[in-house]
């Protein structure tokens, strides 16, 4: 692992700005919790709860009619994990062309690589380890979560906000494209097997338990709602108990900051611009689970004290 960071200037430019609104949204929401209740149902505030919730914690939020209009429906979470597995696929099978049969990007993936990083392509690229892994564990990770979301998960009639909804594409395309930026500050020569280094090994099998977690944490909340023969009893919410939600109220999301610190690891732990994109990860989770838990919280007063919101025995 290198002792010094590369990074993509536009592409982190970029993830900056999601990290900073992220955490900025994060922030505000742990002080709108100590707003005076005559301003709890002012336009601007019940917006921002309305942008940041999706889901059970929208139950509880007095909105206005015209803020209805823009929800959809939250089982459509299937839409980002079948967009990611097609376009990062096509992305790869492009990697794979361009650096072994030497076949350039379409000149609009070329003009859009080019805007987001002042790195220079190069005039032989040469196929870099851990771009393939990253691209290949995207695909893998996108896989699962929309099988997960078609044949696993029982989603009630939550909703999730238009503009979420636009982001959570928009994102993982994103996603996509910064693996190709970071693959143009890539310092590996030689066949891609020659390549193959511990952090690819590391990055792998952290990849792996933490996919692992997350399914598990998946299939318990499914078998929350289903009876044992498998047949939705029902679509309330229950109180999650067991494995690591003794620990956290939202282990998956926990699982989903692994995941991507893995891929950082896959890297090499010297893309600056991915551990960005870590950061974001950590700051939007990081808001999901303490919406979750507040919810759990609110909801039963047996709820257990001990148990943090997303990272064990810290947040």
């Amino acid at each position: 692992m290198s002792g010094h960071s590369v990074s993509a200037s536009y592409a982190d430019a970029f993830w900056c700005f999601l990290t900073s609104c992220f955490f900025a949204a994060f922030c505000l929401y742990k002080l709108s919790k100590h707003v005076p209740r005559k301003y709890e149902t002012s336009v601007v505030l019940v917006l921002f709860q309305d942008l940041i919730r999706y889901g059970k914690t929208k139950q509880n939020l007095r909105r206005h009619g015209w803020l209805r209009a823009c929800d959809l429906p939250k089982r459509w979470f299937w839409h980002f994990y079948a967009v990611s597995v097609g376009w990062n696929a096509f992305l790869l099978s492009l990697y794979l062309s361009a650096t072994f049969r030497h076949r350039p990007y379409p000149p609009w993936l070329a003009g859009v690589l080019d805007s987001l990083t002042d790195a220079p392509p190069a005039d032989s690229p040469v196929p870099q380890m851990s771009t393939l892994l990253v691209l290949l564990l995207l695909c893998v990770h996108a896989l699962r979560r929309l099988l997960e979301c078609l044949r696993v998960s029982v989603f009630s009639d939550g909703a999730v906000h238009a503009v979420q909804y636009a982001f959570g594409l928009c994102y993982y395309v994103a996603l996509g494209l910064t693996v190709l930026c970071t693959d143009r500050l890539g310092t590996g020569t030689g066949p891609p097997l020659s390549q193959l280094d511990w952090f690819h090994v590391a990055g792998g099998s952290l990849f792996l338990g933490a996919s692992v977690l997350q399914h598990r944490c998946t299939v318990l909340l499914a078998r929350l709602r289903t009876g044992k023969s498998g047949a939705v009893e029902t679509l309330a919410h229950r109180l999650p108990e067991g494995g690591c939600f003794e620990l956290v109220s939202c282990p998956h999301y926990f699982a989903e900051l692994l995941i991507y610190v893995s891929l950082a690891l896959v890297l090499g732990g010297r893309s600056l611009t991915w551990w960005l994109v870590v950061l974001y990860v950590l700051f939007n989770q990081a808001l999901a689970a303490q919406l979750c838990h507040d919810f759990y919280v609110g909801r039963y007063e047996s709820y257990p004290r001990r148990r943090k919101a997303f990272i064990p025995f810290v947040l």
